[in-house]
């Protein structure tokens, strides 16, 4: 019993990889209280000798589950649906952060707030499914958030 209680801290506190890829520093954010919608930041990095894909995403807390990039144009900020994924070479990480690659979860089921622990499964091309245990924080990487990324 020990044992799960270690295995499942360390699930959901620190990196998760399954075969060749590890998914580490994951975080979510909702817009507002009650917002339809998330998004989940991540790194991935895939440590395999071939190249895979980030395909798709599913998650118990919404109904849908799309790996979107952040579009620039003309000031106006755009998200795309990647309907092909997201590839990921061999021996390299890929960052799905703020104003770029992210996950975004669409219809949420539930309220969400900081500190809640969001499951999410990442369905790679190779790899297959990873699941991991993403914290809500709606403060990183605000304006004045005290938060740095070399804290992790």
């Amino acid at each position: 019993m020990r044992n799960l209680f270690a295995a499942l801290a360390i699930l959901i506190a620190g990196p998760v990889s399954a075969a060749e890829i590890m998914v580490m520093d994951a975080y979510a954010r909702v817009g507002r209280p009650g917002a339809p919608t998330g998004a989940v930041f991540m790194m991935i990095h895939n440590m395999g000798a071939e190249d895979d894909r980030l395909i798709g995403a599913s998650s118990s807390v919404a109904r849908a589950a799309q790996i979107h990039a952040t579009e620039v144009k003309d000031d106006i900020v755009r998200m795309r649906h990647l309907e092909d994924g997201v590839p990921l070479p061999a021996g390299k990480m890929h960052e799905f952060g703020r104003g770029g690659d992210h996950v975004m979860l669409m219809g949420l089921t539930e309220k969400l707030s900081d500190g809640d622990a969001v499951p999410v499964t990442l369905i790679f091309e190779k790899a297959g499914e990873v699941t991991v245990e993403v914290k809500v924080d709606n403060q990183r990487g605000q304006p004045g958030s005290d938060h740095k990324h070399s804290d992790h």
